[in-house]
C-alpha cells in the first residue's frame, strides 16, 4: 500500500513536470483539437446529460466544450467538490451566464456554492450519459491518475447504483500525460476511453 502510494506520488510529479513545460499556445492547440474531436465522438453525440470539469491550468481546457453542450441543447452538470471529504456533486447548470456568476473555489474554478440546494443533482433524477474526466495521468488501458482525492472514483461508485447505471468516461488527455502504465488500487475506478491527440 505504501509503495503504491509512493509510486503514485513519483509519477504525479513526473507529469506535473512534464505539463509544466507545456507553453500556453501548445495547451490551447491541443485543447482544441480535443475539442473537435470530442464533438463528433458517437458518445458525445448521443448523449443528452453530460458532466464536464471545469479545467485547471494544468488541464486540457473545457472552456469550448462547455459551450458546444449550451449550443447542442444538452443537459450539463459540473462538479461541486467538498474539499474536506471525498464527497462531489454533479449539479446542472442552467446557461454559460449562469457558470460565470458562480463563485470561484481556493483552487481558482468556479462551482456552486455549498448551500445552493436549487440546483438539481444529476443522479437525483435522470442520471448521466457520459462524464469528462480530469486527470492528472491517464494509460492507454483506462487507468488514471487522479490528484489522489477521489472524487470521481467515489461519485461513479454511486453513478454504478443508479437506475441508469454507470455513465461512459472519457478521460481528456494532453499526449505529455500519457504514462506507460498507472499504478492502481483496487478501488480506482477505470474509465472507458483516454482522448488525445494521437
Amino acid at each position: 500500500m505504501a509503495a503504491l502510494r509512493a509510486a503514485k506520488k513519483a509519477l504525479r510529479s513526473e507529469v506535473k513536470r512534464r505539463v509544466s513545460a507545456l507553453s500556453p499556445e501548445e495547451k490551447r492547440r491541443q485543447s482544441l483539437l480535443l475539442s473537435h474531436k470530442l464533438f463528433k465522438h458517437p458518445k458525445y453525440v448521443s448523449a443528452q446529460r453530460i458532466a464536464v470539469f471545469l479545467s485547471m491550468e494544468d488541464e486540457v481546457s473545457t472552456q469550448d466544450i462547455v459551450k458546444d453542450v449550451f449550443l447542442c441543447g444538452k443537459s450539463c452538470f459540473i462538479p461541486r467538490y467538498e474539499s474536506d471529504s471525498s464527497h462531489m456533486d454533479m449539479l446542472k447548470m442552467d446557461s454559460l451566464q449562469d457558470m460565470e456568476t458562480l463563485p470561484l473555489t481556493s483552487w481558482n474554478i468556479r462551482q456552486p456554492a455549498g448551500d445552493d440546494e436549487s440546483r438539481e443533482e444529476a443522479l437525483s433524477a435522470g442520471g448521466l450519459d457520459l462524464i469528462l474526466m480530469p486527470g492528472l495521468g491517464f494509460d492507454l488501458s483506462g487507468r488514471r491518475l487522479g490528484r489522489g482525492k477521489g472524487f470521481y472514483d467515489t461519485y461513479l461508485e454511486r453513478c454504478s447504483r443508479h437506475p441508469k447505471g454507470k455513465p461512459y468516461t472519457i478521460g481528456l488527455a494532453f499526449r505529455q500525460q500519457l504514462c506507460t502504465q498507472v499504478p492502481v488500487h483496487e478501488h480506482d475506478v477505470l474509465i472507458d476511453e483516454v482522448l488525445f491527440e494521437d
